[in-house]
């Protein structure tokens, strides 16, 4: 349980970094970046699998490059469903996606 927390947490000051990076994403406070963390794991659970089952083909066909895609959608679902988070643009939400895969890769351990 405890290291769900902390992979929580960390999850979501990864997020909140993100708003130091780029001018176009925000949040009204670190409570908003933990229920965004939260909602974020929620949809990446449920409906990434099936966008990516779906894009399949061009996922491979990009070689994997089309998953930054997928992954900036799923922050603009997430700041639809979290009040005090916006991203400003699907590009700002591509370049995150791609820093936030990055953070995660750092911080956040998976045994």
């Amino acid at each position: 349980m405890k290291k769900i927390l902390v992979n929580w947490v960390l999850s979501a000051f990864c997020l909140y970094v993100l708003s130091w990076i780029f001018s176009g994403i925000h949040f009204s406070g670190f409570t908003a970046a933990l229920v965004a963390a939260l909602v974020f794991g929620l949809i990446n659970a449920v409906i990434k699998p099936v966008l990516s089952i779906l894009t399949l083909p061009i996922t491979i066909i990009t070689l994997g490059l089309f998953s930054l895609v997928i992954n900036a959608f799923m922050l603009i679902i997430t700041s639809k469903f979290v009040p005090g988070f916006t991203i400003s643009s699907f590009g700002t939400a591509f370049l995150a996606a791609i820093v936030l895969s990055l953070l995660n890769m750092l911080f956040i351990k998976e045994d």
